[in-house]
């Protein structure tokens, strides 16, 4: 929906709403609730510091000592010299920088858009992918033709269609976001606005409060970010406007009534229009915040001849298939971070003390030689090697772990002012990452965290972790990096920031926000009716008879039955007929569900515990069909919103994909 005026009301509306919520910390059952994004460790840790006011703890958060910053530039040497980064390999890159209109014309392709640039595109093609973008999202893509099409003329080629022709088609008109009133910003020129630093305006109540963050996902960040914009810019918030002190807020984040959708609760269908429309928000985002972002791409290298250290991640997960199918991170990784939470989150100076190399040559020949046929002792094993080793095979892998195209994005997150800027691209970036890259930074920063929260025995803050992993992260010799430009307290400081956000926030960034949710779902009603974009009064006319024809509950009438399938393997064995009313829940119809078909005397599938507790095979509910592929649904999911929102689908009950087959 196009999100002008009444956008920008409608999110000042729902942040006021959600911070009084938040205050009086009782929401109704039938409104918002309210996820803390913070782990015990963390929040316990705030309620010490807002009730002790320790000043050296308060200092030691804010910013990074002089050790963390001398072992941030010794993690950079040892890197640059120990690791064959030498200068030879960063004039000679693994990977280049794209030619002039290939970045666009592969910008559109991954964005899903390359029918956009075909002659024989279909209007209606273009129409239904135009359809569920807002106006900045729109306008980004319009600027990424436009570039297109010019790079074409400079290069004497002729455009396949002029951009005009895209976006004035007589159905695209008929179905682009409205045309934003003259206050909004102006279209061909985003420096105007782009001057103000994105600081979060605070109103006079909450000066001097504990730091709060809210965390809006319903409104595109793009939209959020021109709103931001534009309140920062009133003389009245310049007074108010509150100066980043370096210390990370608990982020809150309100929980809408279709519950919070997690990366793995998609199906890998649903997830690939959701990598599109995110990089489409991501890029209208970075122009808004004026990051020059220049994509690279991995050329050919050499095979590596150990089966561990410098092979692909897609190739290692390929290969650990086969061993262990649906292992999600490489198996040598996993057998590594167990060993290191077992016997190295409470080694003081892990990950910071370097071990001895020539004990790390011979573990890496031994892996390499062993891992695989089991013989392998981890006894003997010190921590300090293998921390050594994990960050050897991090900045060992061919492409970076961030991937060449969106390495220097992740590293640009440092230069935005504004924490819930940052928040919202990290977000959008882990969403673009593939999927052996995303679980395995996922898998890596859970280790991190469980250091964290070890600090008063292992001697490792935040901080610490933060500046000692960040070159390990940002600093590959496939990609020119800006990170060791100078070695300055301020370079290090701010990569070190953003690894400090991964690790702090990363139960935040794994989730997909409410609007790109929503786009999906718009994105897939259209495909699924698209006779009615090819002429615009038979569209609204049978858009009234959709409209009308749906079957509206009403409140004063009996309540609501659905019937949910029970599916074991790939089999559906059974129904279940569920009463809905205003204040069900998907617990409520597992709940139900563990009732009448685990517990009944013909089934008995319950497992009895050694206490004489019953322990039942790990179930969810699933959204699957209509305006959605698959979707398992959150336990808080209202669902008679969910039958609302979608009332082609349908719900089924089966075993979640980690689940042992107890059914």
């Amino acid at each position: 929906m196009p999100w002008g005026r009444s956008g920008s009301a409608a999110l000042l509306l729902l942040s006021s709403r959600v911070i009084g919520r938040a205050k009086a910390r009782n929401p109704s059952p039938t409104e918002m609730s309210v996820e803390p994004w913070a782990s015990p460790q963390d929040q316990a840790a705030a309620e010490e510091t807002h009730t002790t006011h320790t000043p050296s703890s308060q200092d030691q958060e804010q910013h990074p000592d002089k050790l963390c910053l001398d072992s941030f530039w010794s993690e950079v040497e040892t890197i640059t010299q120990g690791s064959g980064y030498t200068e030879h390999d960063c004039t000679r890159r693994d990977s280049k920088q794209s030619e002039e209109g290939e970045q666009e014309e592969q910008w559109l392709a991954d964005a899903g858009l390359s029918d956009l640039i075909k002659e024989d595109g279909d209007d209606v093609d273009k129409a239904v992918l135009l359809s569920t973008l807002t106006r900045t999202q729109a306008e980004a893509v319009q600027r990424r033709l436009e570039s297109y099409t010019l790079s074409l003329r400079k290069r004497n080629k002729p455009p396949p269609r002029d951009v005009r022709d895209v976006f004035n088609s007589p159905i695209t008109q008929n179905l682009l976001p409205e045309s934003q009133q003259s206050e909004d910003l102006p279209q061909d020129s985003m420096a105007s606005v782009t001057k103000t630093p994105l600081s979060a305006v605070t109103p006079e109540h909450q000066r001097g409060a504990p730091k709060e963050e809210f965390f809006i996902t319903d409104v595109a960040y793009c939209e959020q970010a021109v709103i931001f914009l534009k309140q920062a810019k009133l003389p009245q918030n310049k007074i108010l406007r509150r100066k980043e002190d370096g210390t990370l807020p608990r982020v809150i984040c309100p929980k809408c009534r279709l519950g919070v959708t997690r990366i793995q609760d998609l199906s890998h269908t649903d997830m690939k229009k959701v990598r599109q429309l995110a990089l489409i928000d991501m890029t209208a985002l970075c122009d808004l915040l004026e990051l020059e972002v220049k994509r690279h791409k991995t050329g050919k290298r050499k095979i590596a001849e150990s089966p561990l250290f410098g092979v692909p991640l897609a190739t290692l997960l390929e290969n650990d298939q086969k061993v262990k199918p649906h292992t999600s991170t490489p198996l040598f990784l996993q057998s590594l971070l167990s060993f290191l939470e077992k016997k190295g989150v409470d080694s003081e100076g892990i990950l910071r003390v370097p071990g001895s190399q020539s004990r790390i040559k011979l573990l890496q020949q031994n892996l390499e030689t062993n891992f695989y046929s089991g013989k392998v002792c981890w006894d003997e094993v010190s921590p300090n090697d293998a921390a050594a080793l994990l960050k050897k095979f991090i900045r060992e892998l061919p492409a970076p772990l961030l991937t060449a195209e969106y390495l220097n994005t992740f590293s640009a997150v440092r230069d935005i002012t504004d924490l819930k800027q940052k928040l919202h691209m990290l977000n959008l970036l882990i969403l673009l990452l593939p999927e052996p890259n995303r679980n395995t930074l996922k898998a890596l920063l859970e280790f991190l965290s469980k250091v964290v929260s070890r600090e008063k025995r292992n001697r490792m803050n935040l901080w610490a972790v933060a500046t000692i992993m960040a070159p390990n992260l940002f600093l590959h010799k496939a990609v020119p990096s800006r990170l060791t430009e100078g070695a300055e307290k301020g370079h290090a400081e701010k990569a070190a920031d953003v690894m400090r956000l991964l690790i702090r926030y990363q139960d935040l960034l794994w989730t997909i926000p409410n609007f790109l949710m929503n786009q999906v779902r718009k994105l897939n009603e259209n495909s699924s009716r698209r006779y009615q974009f090819y002429d615009r009064r038979i569209k609204n006319l049978l858009r009234k008879i959709h409209t009308d024809s749906r079957e509206k509950p009403d409140k004063n009438t009996s309540e609501l039955c659905r019937t949910v399938k029970i599916q074991v393997g790939d089999q559906v064995s059974g129904t279940m007929e569920f009463q809905l009313n205003i204040n069900s829940r998907a617990s409520d119809l597992l709940a139900q569900f563990h009732r009448q078909c685990l517990r009944s005397p013909e089934n008995g599938k319950g497992k009895i515990r050694r206490n004489g507790a019953v322990a039942y095979p790990d179930c969810a509910l699933y959204e699957v069909g209509g305006n959605i592929g698959e979707h398992c649904l959150d336990p808080d999911t209202h669902l008679l919103d969910l039958y609302n929102s979608n009332q082609g689908g349908e719900w089924v009950v089966k075993l979640k994909p980690n689940a042992s087959r107890g059914l």
